[in-house]
């Protein structure tokens, strides 16, 4: 699998800091308030004008492979259905019947020629269209074209399905993603083999996310983990918008120290974080491994689910092949519950009592401060949401 960006730039920027015990920074340190974290109402304002607002990843292609392909899921309040058409195309739908709202798919996962009711037997087809009215000759007659499933703003890039949780938030997805869109679609991901999903509780939106955006902590908390295997408190930092490139330098890096440029594999020396505004994080780019991690705040300030998918080159056959995988599994499953969100659990816990505080962002924390500064542009009232498309 390639590495996105200029490997070869990539590892001499690294270097470069490993010979130089430093790392990409910051102009200054930064302040955030506490209450920034725990606000409840400051809370739903981010949320209603960033996760109702912007297109958000709610699925891999590689989940809707074929047509009649689903998935079915509750995002933040909001019930959602994406299906791939006989078309090809996926749409996505509020997963509401027309008739009295109920759900007419249970959540999940799986393949489907029409999508019925389980309440009063109304039908739909895989384009929202309501193709059968149980009873219609006792219920009567009503204008099918006007009771089409309520639509979603959606569209497949760069191997996810990127949907909007409000029906009347249309996006570009193509101003959205602008330059970072290379960089993923370098990754392949729609050829990657699906190995395993799971549902990982954790504490707040903004402590959970903090953690994937700094190696500041990988000496330390992550010792026995992913920290063996990267430089702690190096890293390179790349913005696209409100999106990010983070570069981590593995240890092997310094075998390069003595080598000529011409005999580097420098693919093997960086680790890569693609970081997608607000809630979408691929990382762990270890030889013929990768993770994808998609967080969901929860209905207040202290909780989030994220949705952990482990994916292999190819569907390992061999022993050998399967034990590899399940060891990348293994460590990413550890380094994020049981190191990160056990950390931030604790985190969460002493807010309560240092409200008033804030927390300091150190230079070398420069993507905790990037990220900071686009939730508090999207955030402004005052400020058009949309100017993030045109950055």
């Amino acid at each position: 699998m390639s590495v996105s960006g200029n490997p070869l730039g990539l590892a001499r920027r690294a270097l470069a800091h490993y010979r130089a015990k430093s790392t990409d920074q910051a102009d200054s340190v930064m302040e955030m308030p506490i209450d920034a974290y725990i606000n409840p109402e400051r809370y739903q304002a981010e949320i209603a004008r960033i996760y109702k607002r912007l297109p958000l990843a709610l699925a891999m292609s590689l989940e809707l492979p074929g047509p009649g392909d689903y998935r079915a899921l509750s995002v933040l309040g909001v019930p959602v259905l994406m299906v791939r058409g006989a078309d090809g195309v996926v749409r996505a739908f509020l997963n509401a019947c027309r008739h009295r709202g109920a759900p007419i798919c249970a959540e999940g996962s799986g393949r489907k020629a029409r999508f019925t009711c389980p309440y009063h037997a109304w039908s739909y087809n895989d384009r929202g269209a309501l193709t059968h009215v149980y009873g219609e000759e006792t219920f009567g007659s009503i204008p099918r074209e006007k009771h089409t499933l309520d639509a979603l703003p959606c569209a497949e890039r760069s191997g996810f399905i990127w949907v909007a949780l409000s029906p009347e938030c249309n996006f570009d997805i193509d101003a959205w993603l602008g330059g970072f869109a290379s960089e993923l679609n370098s990754l392949d991901l729609e050829n990657w083999h699906l190995y395993e999903q799971r549902d990982l509780d954790g504490p707040g939106w903004k402590v959970t996310w903090d953690g994937y955006l700094e190696a500041y902590h990988h000496n330390t908390l992550h010792a026995n983990s992913v920290g063996k295997y990267t430089v702690g408190n190096l890293m390179l930092h790349d913005k696209f918008g409100p999106h990010q490139l983070i570069t981590f330098a593995r240890r092997s890096i310094a075998e390069l120290e003595h080598l000529p440029e011409s005999r580097w594999q420098p693919a093997e020396h960086v680790r890569l974080i693609h970081s997608v505004f607000p809630n979408l994080s691929i990382s762990g780019v270890v030889g013929d491994h990768c993770l994808v991690s998609q967080l969901f705040p929860g209905p207040d300030p202290t909780c989030t689910i994220t949705r952990q998918t482990v994916l292999a080159s190819q569907a390992p056959k061999t022993e050998s092949e399967r034990a590899g995988t399940e060891a990348f599994s293994n460590v990413v499953l550890q380094a994020v519950r049981d190191e990160d969100y056990r950390m931030g659990y604790d985190i969460q816990a002493g807010m309560a009592a240092r409200q008033g505080e804030s927390f300091w962002f150190g230079r070398n924390e420069v993507a905790v401060q990037h990220y900071h500064r686009w939730v508090a542009r999207f955030s402004d009232e005052a400020a058009d949401h949309r100017a993030g498309l045109e950055a």
